[in-house]
Order: C-alpha cells, then sequence, then structure tokens
C-alpha cells in the first residue's frame, strides 16, 4: 500500500500503509465513542461494523480541509470508473446558506459493474485544499464493511500540509481477493457494501465521511 504525490501546491502527500483488519485495536462500539471528548486512530481501528451516525461535526474541521475531486482508476489498464469535481468552499458560500444540508458532501453513493469486485488494484485521486493553519500529521483511516464483516481497513498518512495550499495525491488500493459467494452476495445486495472514512490531524478526529456501494451496474 502506498500514496503517490501527483503534483499540487502543497505537500499534502507522502507515505501510506494499508492494513488487514485492525485487530490490535481494542474493539470499541459507535456508542462508546459518542462519549469521547477526543477520537483518536486507535478508536476506529476498534469498531466492528460501519457507523449509523457521523462521530464528528462538519464545525469540526477547523483547518477547512475541503476535498475538491476525486477520480478512481483501474492501476491495470488505466481506465477511470469514476470521476466527479465539486466547486471549491468560496464559490459553494454564494448559495443560500438555509437551503444547504449540513452533512452536504460528506456521503457519496458509488455505482459499479460486478467486474470491479475482481480488480486487484485501484487508484484514487484526491484533490483538497485547506485554509490558513498548518496541518501536521494529516492522516486518514478508511474501513470497508458489507453488512457487519469488515472487509479491509486502509491506512494512510499525508503528512504535513502548508496553509493556503492546493493538494494532490493518488491512494494506492491493493484489494483483497473475495470468494465468489460473498461476490455474488455483494451484487445481489446494493448499497449494503458501505465505508466509514476518518480524518485525522495530530491524531484528533477532525472530519468523518461515509460511502455505500452497488456493484449492480445500475441503481
Amino acid at each position: 500500500m502506498k500514496v503517490k504525490k501527483s503534483g499540487g501546491a502543497g505537500t499534502g502527500a507522502g507515505t501510506g500503509t494499508g492494513t488487514g483488519s485492525g485487530a490490535a485495536a481494542a474493539a470499541r462500539t459507535e456508542e462508546e465513542l459518542g462519549r469521547k471528548a477526543l477520537i483518536g486512530p486507535d478508536d476506529v481501528l476498534g469498531l466492528q461494523r460501519v457507523t449509523s451516525d457521523y462521530l464528528c461535526t462538519p464545525e469540526e474541521n477547523v483547518y477547512k480541509i475541503d476535498f475538491t475531486r476525486f477520480k478512481i482508476r483501474d492501476m491495470e489498464s488505466g481506465t477511470v470508473l469514476f470521476e466527479i469535481t465539486k466547486p471549491a468552499a468560496s464559490e459553494r458560500e454564494h448559495n443560500d446558506k438555509k437551503d444547504i444540508d449540513p452533512n452536504a458532501g460528506r456521503f457519496v453513493r458509488y455505482q459499479f459493474t460486478p467486474a470491479f469486485l475482481r480488480l486487484r488494484q485501484v487508484g484514487a485521486t484526491v484533490e483538497f485544499t485547506v485554509g490558513d493553519k498548518p496541518i501536521n500529521n494529516f492522516r486518514m483511516i478508511e474501513r470497508h464493511y458489507f453488512r457487519d464483516q469488515l472487509l479491509k481497513s486502509f491506512d494512510f498518512e499525508f503528512g504535513f500540509c502548508i496553509p493556503s495550499s492546493k493538494n494532490t495525491c493518488e491512494h494506492i488500493y491493493e484489494f483483497p481477493q473475495l470468494s465468489e459467494d460473498l461476490i455474488r452476495e455483494m451484487i445481489l445486495h446494493p448499497y449494503e457494501t458501505q465505508s466509514d472514512s476518518f480524518y485525522f490531524v495530530d491524531n484528533k478526529l477532525v472530519m468523518h465521511n461515509k460511502a455505500d456501494y452497488s456493484y449492480s451496474g445500475g441503481p
């Protein structure tokens, strides 16, 4: 598992590692974490299932980290499988704030074909901006589940991001080999495959995004 820097005005990409299941972390429940004043990496690595709610509020993103572009490609063929770009935060502020969902931008629904489940290596390019505070030890932990089964836990370290910078990096995901029975169940039950993406600065949770997935090739 690695993180490859691919340009950008800042220094927001470093090395990264992928982990299997986070088995070394003590088991945690969402309810336990909801009572904690500070949530750290070991806490989310102990979760045994996808969360039902967000573990932090948008206001806790005091570093104003804003993801503006996301692309997924098959590393073997180079085929782009998914790409989305959103306006910068400064442009979105012109909208009527009364109509904005406070959790807008924190959830993504993906629709892939069954062939996606047999890919071995996928590159995910992210572009993000940061506010006027320097960011030390920027880290993402992403955990993927089918129902209550943990499929894979990924752990990436972005490192240091300079203030007011725009950064681009590519995460390289090594996918686990799934059984044919599990692949069939994941195809037959769209959106029961889900993920939590937790973002930390200096080991404190500052952002939490969620996603779900269909592999049936349609809505």
